[in-house]
């Protein structure tokens, strides 16, 4: 790891370059993303340091991922939305989105810091956060927003996901209950396979309707599959399970 960079570093314009070569982000003030990188232990002041911005950070990456999530999972309620956001603005998922930058390499440290190991993931995190700020302060919300969205985005579709699987069938009950007025059930259509690894095609039925059914290893996760598949039937999007 190359030692911590200081203030009267002369390469520090060379480092800010490399930063917004690997952020992909052009600053118009500089003197912004210098601010993000400066841990306290490298700033004359602590009013210089990366910590004020960090608080503004935080609240930057909480709004766009509510934003995402409300936007993405309409059917979700308050306490799926919850925890869904507090995996993907976690202090463990921030250090590594910052790890992904390789922020690490560009932080301004002071002497005895960084010099030994790997920098702590609470302080990848940080930088992090101070980044989001310093590009909301520099660019505005559309370029902060399209920022934390190529980091958030892809983990909400992978969290998402699971959360959709694990919950569909609340999912599908509280959907069939508003839009068809009835419960779903969920119906065994076929099975295979021998006794110690059977296989069954499971699919939800509302009345004399019937969702396109799914294959599982279990007739849990078959109906837990089916469920996706019929909630993605009634939004008209593409069965994630066909059987």
């Amino acid at each position: 790891m190359p030692p911590p960079h200081t203030l009267t570093d002369s390469g520090e314009r060379t480092i800010l370059e490399d930063c917004q070569d690997a952020i992909g982000y052009r600053f118009r003030r500089p003197e912004l993303l210098r601010a993000a990188l400066t841990h306290t232990s490298g700033a004359n002041t602590r009013a210089a340091s990366n910590e004020r911005l960090e608080f503004l950070g935080d609240s930057v990456l909480g709004l766009v991922t509510c934003e995402l999530l409300f936007a993405r999972f309409p059917d979700y309620q308050e306490g799926d939305l919850t925890k869904v956001k507090s995996a993907v603005v976690s202090r463990k998922t921030c250090a590594r989105f910052s790890q992904e930058l390789g922020l690490g390499d560009f932080l301004f440290l002071g002497k005895g810091i960084g010099h030994y190991g790997v920098i702590p993931p609470n302080m990848l995190a940080d930088v992090f956060e101070s980044l989001i700020a310093a590009i909301f302060l520099d660019g505005g919300w559309d370029e902060a927003r399209a920022f934390v969205t190529r980091f958030v985005g892809p983990e909400l579709d992978r969290l998402g996901s699971d959360a959709v699987s694990s919950n569909s069938k609340s999912q599908l009950q509280t959907v069939v209950q508003r839009e068809y007025g009835g419960t779903p059930r969920y119906v065994v259509l076929d099975e295979q396979g021998p006794e110690h690894q059977r296989s069954f095609k499971v699919a939800a039925v509302v009345g004399d309707h019937r969702f396109p059914a799914a294959w599982g290893r279990t007739k849990k996760e078959a109906e837990l599959k089916a469920a996706v598949n019929a909630l993605a039937d009634i939004h008209g999007e593409p069965v994630p399970y066909p059987s």
